[in-house]
């Protein structure tokens, strides 16, 4: 699932008219270079959800069948937040865990066919989880930006907390069981960090830290100085 829904109140006026994902970085819009290292990496069926412009979304992905995917959308009207949006579309993500990839974020080097295996029954050594005990979450951290010093979770041996050293920031990458949006009713308005706070106190919140190149795409400062060495020739 790709995140679409957002209305990009720091990125105005270009949200005014463009709804953020399809803003465009480095010659493509953000989404499609999701779509594009998502079906690389074999997986093609992608459900967006969208708000704020959703029609333009439509318009211009259409099916995915000309990156080679299968596009299926989910509409919410008001945009639900991250966890409303995964509970409005639950029906399209079936029962198995699921990536979901925030749609304004820019990480054109992310290998995605690594995120297939991370919820299987064994922990990252290879050793059968309890029953009970599996992670629900897997989530993928970086380091953390000038803009979110203080970062978002503790990591240690795989493990997500809310407290301890060192801090990570949320890439807004994940792998998510199903059942952890047990509590958000379809159409409700839900956010995702709560629910992931919530159950890193329970120790069921997994994931490691990706180093390569990645951008929250949030103001358009960080979208101009992407965008700034297709305007210098370098």
């Amino acid at each position: 699932m790709i995140f679409a829904a957002g209305r990009g109140e720091r990125m105005r006026p270009l949200t005014d008219t463009c709804p953020k994902p399809l803003l465009t970085v480095r010659g493509r819009p953000l989404i499609v270079w999701h779509i594009l290292n998502l079906v690389r990496a074999g997986l093609t069926e992608i459900v967006i959800n969208h708000a704020h412009l959703g029609h333009m979304i439509e318009e211009t992905l259409g099916d995915g069948s000309r990156y080679g995917a299968t596009l299926v959308y989910s509409a919410e009207g008001t945009a639900l937040e991250t966890a409303g949006g995964i509970a409005k579309a639950r029906h399209l993500l079936g029962d198995s865990p699921f990536l979901a990839v925030a749609g304004d974020i820019y990480c054109p080097h992310f290998d995605f066919s690594k995120v297939k295996d991370v919820l299987e029954e064994s922990d990252p050594w290879g050793k059968p989880y309890p029953v009970g005990e599996r992670d629900l979450a897997w989530l993928y951290l970086v380091k953390n930006p000038a803009h979110h010093p203080e970062g978002d979770f503790a990591l240690a041996n795989f493990s997500i907390s809310n407290h301890g050293e060192p801090r990570y920031t949320f890439s807004g990458i994940g792998v998510y069981r199903p059942e952890l949006f047990d509590t958000v009713a379809a159409g409700e308005s839900a956010k995702l960090a709560p629910i992931l706070r919530e159950f890193a106190d329970k120790g069921k919140i997994g994931g490691e830290v990706y180093r390569g190149d990645w951008t929250d795409v949030g103001t358009i400062e960080r979208l101009e100085q992407l965008n700034a060495p297709l305007r210098t020739g370098s």
